[in-house]
């Protein structure tokens, strides 16, 4: 059997969001919108933080998985590709962090 990859998950959760939102959490998610499919990605990012603080390696495995499927929930409604992302994290590898984060416009 092949790995679970990133782009397994993004196409269950594209075939997720059209079922009833009844029957389906990510259907419940993406019918709720991206403001609150984006508060329940910063909620679960925090419960991950709150787990690498405590150093629990199980509860930091399962908040990390947590906050991998809602960025994608919130990359599906936003109409952004997992590869989209991928490639932007390849161009960044072209240079150093330090030189990247330099070369933004400041907001």
């Amino acid at each position: 059997m092949p790995p679970f990859t990133l782009a397994d998950l993004e196409s269950r959760i594209a075939a997720r969001a059209q079922a009833d939102p009844a029957e389906s959490y990510t259907a419940k998610l993406v019918a709720r919108g991206a403001a609150q499919a984006g508060k329940k990605l910063g909620e679960e990012a925090v419960e991950a933080v709150i787990a690498a603080l405590q150093g629990d390696r199980t509860e930091l495995t399962k908040e990390a998985a947590d906050v991998l499927y809602h960025l994608l929930v919130v990359l599906h409604i936003g109409g952004v590709a997992v590869q989209d992302v991928l490639a932007e994290l390849e161009n960044r590898t072209l240079q150093s962090g330090i030189e990247e984060k330099a070369r933004r416009r400041p907001d």
